[in-house]
């Protein structure tokens, strides 16, 4: 299950080898690794690229963690110091990575990385990132290499980001004393200068990048920490690669959105785009704009948004401040995925919509004022407090005002009513206080359209209240009836054949 499997083996939680194949593969691990390769401090300069690509050979042989963790203890020891002294190897100066070594570094990796993730233990969702302490993978901000760190850097920090925290804690990778030493060893050749991406490219290819996309499932926040520094490195380096990647990151939404709505790495995703985005060129282009309709906006969808939330807000307000001309669009769609009984996802989209409206220009802020606003007057008459107060707060932000006060016309009819109910006596006090600042926001900004709004307002209350009592005295005309009817039927009983049953 928790098992480094070979090359060849598909990312995948189904077909997962069998514990037989497990114990054949620990046992020819086992036959490497009981006579060890000799250190790099034991050979001569001349011999150590040599003996570079025997221990990354020896490497490739991987062991069953999914087991008895005492089993082959010393062997599995062994293994992890060979990786930790290619590690130092590499970090010991420039030259290390040649072109006849890309072969085999990029062979071994697979082998010990490309594996079948464990079967999920129930929930759905997916994770947040992960915080590994002392790590070169901390961030994702396409700087330089990290070759300053130790080994001593592979502290793992107690405290990281659960896949649900509604759950059980994640499922962490019984193999990870060797597989962090592995993607630290990936993320240097990625890294390196002494790597040519024209070269490289023959490794890493397509297929490459595919399997590592797939690993971004794997419930252990530590593994999907170390990925995501290691695709965001791998774009910024291999240019040619960069429409491939936005595309397989896009199935990979596709997939979650419209199919499992299960996926484990989809924050750690979002915020590779983040930085992506970041760097689009003005003006942008169509197929950016349609991954924004069509892969970005979607996302709001599924019921557990909020494990990803911030980062999905930040890529959409990306596009929004490069050009101000989608804010419309992008405030449109989210209506669309506005929820209908999930209160918790409409506190994050009235934060999200706050977001996108100090993005937002008057002129496309008035050709969604009105069913923005219808929206935010049902979000005013929740029975949630919280909804109730969060959608008060937009009053709070002094450019929402503004773009308020020039739309004031589409926008106080919508609310008011809305506002003079929580005002006229909200069971929350902090909501019916909020609401009467605002009422009074609007009495001062236009008192002609405030007065009118409250002729129509009480016109309609009229109505609505006439409307009741008709509706009333129908229900009571009915159970009059259907009262009468009932004892017609039992005089017809009662009074046939001297009270006994009529055929």
């Amino acid at each position: 299950m928790g098992t480094e499997a070979g090359a060849g083996t598909a990312t995948t939680r189904q077909n997962q080898p069998s514990s037989s194949s497990n114990s054949n593969a620990s046992l020819a691990a086992a036959k490497v690794f009981a006579n060890p390769l000799p250190s790099f401090r034991d050979v001569t300069s001349a011999e150590k690229p040599a003996l570079f690509l025997a221990k990354l050979r020896a490497c490739s042989a991987v062991f069953d963690f999914g087991g008895d963790p005492t089993a082959f203890a010393r062997e599995k020891e062994a293994k992890r110091q060979a990786l930790l002294e290619l590690v130092d190897y590499v970090n010991g100066g420039p030259g290390r990575f040649t072109e006849a070594s890309g072969a085999d570094v990029i062979a071994m990796v697979s082998a010990n990385l490309f594996r079948a993730l464990p079967p999920r233990r129930g929930g759905g969702g997916a994770g947040g990132g992960a915080a590994i302490a002392g790590s070169s993978s901390s961030s994702t901000d396409g700087g330089g290499s990290d070759s300053s760190n130790s080994n001593s850097s592979f502290v793992v920090s107690p405290s990281y980001s659960l896949a649900d925290p509604e759950e059980e804690e994640p499922t962490l990778e019984p193999a990870w004393p060797h597989l962090q030493i592995v993607y630290e060893l990936l993320l240097r050749y990625v890294v390196s200068p002494d790597t040519d991406a024209r070269l490289a490219r023959r490794h890493v290819d397509q297929a490459f990048v595919v399997r590592l996309l797939e690993l971004f499932d794997s419930e252990d926040p530590r593994e999907r920490d170390y990925l995501k520094t290691i695709l965001h490195r791998v774009y910024g380096k291999f240019m040619s690669h960069r429409p491939f990647i936005r595309r397989s990151i896009n199935h990979v939404f596709y997939r979650f959105v419209f199919e499992t709505e299960r996926h484990s790495g989809i924050a750690e995703l979002l915020e590779i785009l983040g930085s992506i985005i970041n760097g689009f060129a003005l003006p942008l282009k169509e197929e950016h704009k349609a991954f924004l309709a069509r892969a970005l906006m979607p996302l709001h969808k599924p019921k557990c948004v909020g494990l990803y939330h911030q980062q999905l807000a930040y890529c959409v307000t990306q596009f929004v401040e490069k050009d101000a001309r989608l804010a419309a669009p992008v405030l449109s769609a989210l209506l669309r995925y506005w929820p209908a009984t999930n209160s918790q996802k409409e506190v994050l989209f009235l934060g999200e919509v706050e977001e996108l409206l100090e993005l937002t220009r008057e002129e496309e802020f008035a050709a969604v004022a009105a069913p923005l606003f219808s929206r935010v007057a049902r979000c005013l008459t929740s029975p949630h407090f919280q909804v109730a107060e969060r959608a008060l707060f937009l009053w709070n932000n002094e450019y929402v005002v503004t773009l308020v006060a020039g739309a004031r016309e589409a926008v106080l009819p919508r609310v008011f009513g809305a506002l003079a109910s929580n005002a006229a006596g909200h069971w929350n006090g902090a909501v019916a206080g909020l609401s009467a600042n605002v009422r009074r926001l609007f009495q001062e900004m236009d008192p002609a359209l405030f007065d009118r709004c409250a002729a129509a307002w009480v016109q309609e209350e009229g109505s609505r209240g006439e409307c009741e009592a008709r509706r009333a005295r129908q229900w009571e005309a009915v159970e009059r009836a259907a009262e009468a009817e009932r004892r017609r039927k039992e005089a017809l009983v009662g009074g046939g054949n001297g009270g006994g049953r009529r055929r």
